[in-house]
């Protein structure tokens, strides 16, 4: 499911046999207690308020069905990852992005019924990075369609430091059942 008709056909593309709907994440084309796992990629920092969608997540799960999030973590897109696109004229713009906390993501998931099982944030430790490249001499801030990515070579050991963070956090969440207490599932 997806709202955008271009991401519908590439989907359709790789996944032949798929079945694609087209909808948004506050009213999924689904009917009540329909999926018995519910799978959001990468759309999350992208709606500004959480408790909608997981209500709407938590709608369409059967009980005990589940809802796996992957999304961009939440400090990456503090530290200004935001996706570019172009407008309609070709002009600068910027995806929406919103900055959803983990406890942000708990505050919407748990009065939809959504009980926690995993949080996982994978990615590479600082300790695990390769040590900064020298900065080379010649280096060229380019025009906002690389924004912030032509920056780092500037100065690339504070580039290194403020990067090392996980790039994406994965939370698992199980709907309770009937007559399920919160946290048993």
């Amino acid at each position: 499911m997806d709202s955008s008709p271009d991401m519908l056909d590439r989907a359709r593309v790789r996944v032949p046999d798929g079945t694609f709907l087209r909808g948004n994440l506050g009213a999924l084309p689904l009917p009540d207690d329909s999926a018995d796992l519910v799978v959001s990629g990468l759309a999350l920092c992208h709606v500004p308020a959480l408790a909608p969608v997981m209500a709407e997540f938590a709608r369409v799960l059967r009980p005990g069905g589940h809802l796996a999030v992957s999304d961009v973590h939440h400090e990456i897109t503090f530290r200004g990852s935001v996706p570019q696109a172009p407008g309609p004229d070709g002009e600068p713009g910027l995806v929406p992005n919103h900055r959803h906390t983990p406890g942000d993501h708990l505050r919407a998931a748990l009065p939809a019924g959504l009980q926690v099982r995993r949080c996982e944030e994978p990615g590479a430790s600082r300790a695990d990075l390769p040590p900064a490249p020298p900065a080379p001499a010649d280096v060229t801030v380019t025009g906002w369609h690389q924004w912030p990515w032509s920056l780092p070579g500037l100065i690339p050991e504070a580039a290194a430091a403020a990067w090392a963070v996980p790039s994406t956090i994965v939370r698992h969440f199980r709907l309770g059942g009937p007559g399920q207490p919160p946290g048993t599932g």
